[in-house]
Order: structure tokens, then sequence, then C-alpha cells
């Protein structure tokens, strides 16, 4: 269950922007849709804690991560939610297998009891095992993508957040990525708020769609609306 209403204000030199979002879904993947430029990516960054001066409340299941009247505002490290960026966000000096300790060790300072066992698991789950001691440069759009899912996962999160994730990919790779990306979402089953721009995309790997832009959702406060 995601339930949240969020308001923040980005300004810049030459821009103001207003966002201010209300949904809620029990879907176990949801989607938001909507133009570039619409606050889609910047929901997701607030979630995750990203997103300074954020306020409103959000709730993942039966956690709080933010309450601004109740003065609760959790720490990113400490609100259980992997995030693959758009442009996956791979440490390129790391290997395949470093990259996924490395998520593991954001859980706390030490590194977690069983972290080595978890990581072997994730990488052969996600058929990286030829690759685990590659960098990322050596890697196809694919493998990379599983990469990035594979590291927000070791986390063990409460929740997956997808900002654009088919669209660092040539067209013809994106296409062939959908199927293989909504397999592994329900094979993994953890519960995933992902962005598009592109309905194609939001057909193939999510259960349910909420429409923003201009930084409001199309009907405020909304519940996220099954796909036809």
């Amino acid at each position: 269950m995601l339930d949240l209403h969020l308001r923040l204000t980005l300004r810049s030199e030459d821009r103001h922007f207003d966002l201010d979002v209300a949904l809620r879904s029990n879907s176990a993947r949801t989607a938001l849709l909507g133009p570039s430029g619409a606050g889609k990516s910047t929901v997701l960054l607030a979630i995750a804690g990203l997103a300074p001066h954020a306020s409103g409340h959000i709730r993942v299941g039966g956690s709080t991560l933010l309450d601004s009247q109740r003065g609760i505002d959790l720490p990113a490290r400490e609100r259980g939610v992997g995030f693959v960026f758009q442009d996956y966000a791979l440490f390129p000096h790391l290997s395949v297998e470093q990259n996924l300790m490395f998520g593991v060790r954001r859980m706390g300072h030490a590194m977690p009891a069983g972290a080595r066992e978890r990581v072997s698991a994730l990488l052969a789950q996600f058929g990286l095992e030829p690759v685990r001691r590659a960098l990322p440069r050596h890697l196809s759009g694919g493998q990379k993508q599983r990469v990035a899912l594979a590291r927000a996962l070791a986390t063990e999160p409460r929740m997956l957040l997808l900002d654009e994730p088919l669209s660092a990919l040539d067209l013809d790779l994106r296409v062939r990525l959908r199927d293989e990306l909504a397999e592994m979402l329900e094979r993994v089953q953890v519960p995933t708020l992902l962005v598009s721009h592109d309905p194609e995309d939001v057909r193939a790997l999510a259960q349910s769609v909420v429409r923003i832009a201009n930084g409001r959702v199309a009907e405020a406060p909304a519940v996220a609306a099954p796909l036809a």
C-alpha cells in the first residue's frame, strides 16, 4: 500500500515549479505516466528522501517515511527503498559484484551478516555470474539494467523505485527488454513505483497508472487506476 501527499517547490534562476501530488495505490506495480518535466521523477526522489524540503506524508505498507505534521522525516538510508536511476548510476570503477556489495553495505555501516551469500544469490538470479568481475563499461545495456535492479534489491527494500527504466536504451533494445524487465519484476515480488512518459512501457510493466502533468495528478487526490 502506497499512500502519499507531497508538496514541494523547486526554484532556479529561470524556473519555478510547484509539486502537489496526492495518490494511493494497492497495486504491486504502479506507474506515474506523464510528459517530461511533469514532476514524476521528483516524486520518486521525495519518496527516497533525496528531495530536500518536501512536506506532506509518505506511507509505504505500514511504515511512515514522512509526516510533516508529526515531525517525521526519515533520512534516505533509513527509508528502505531501492532506487534504479534512469542512467542506472553504476559505479564505473567497481565490478558487477562490487556494485552489488555496495548496495548491501548501504543497509548499515558494517557489512551485514550473510552479505556475500545474498550477493551471490542475486548474481545467480539475474544471470550475472559470467560477468561478476566485469566493469560496467564492458556490459551490454540489458546487463547494466539487471545490475542496477539487483543492486537495488540487495538492500531488501520495502519498495522499488524505477526512474524511466528503459529510456537509456536504443529503440530495438528497449522493445526487447520490456518483457524481460516485466518478468523480473513479477519474479522478485517487491512493490514497485515506476515513472515513464511512454505508454508502451507502462502497459508492459505496470498494473495500474496515475497520470501526472504540471506537478499535479490528473484527478487529485487520486487512486491508481487499473490499466485497461
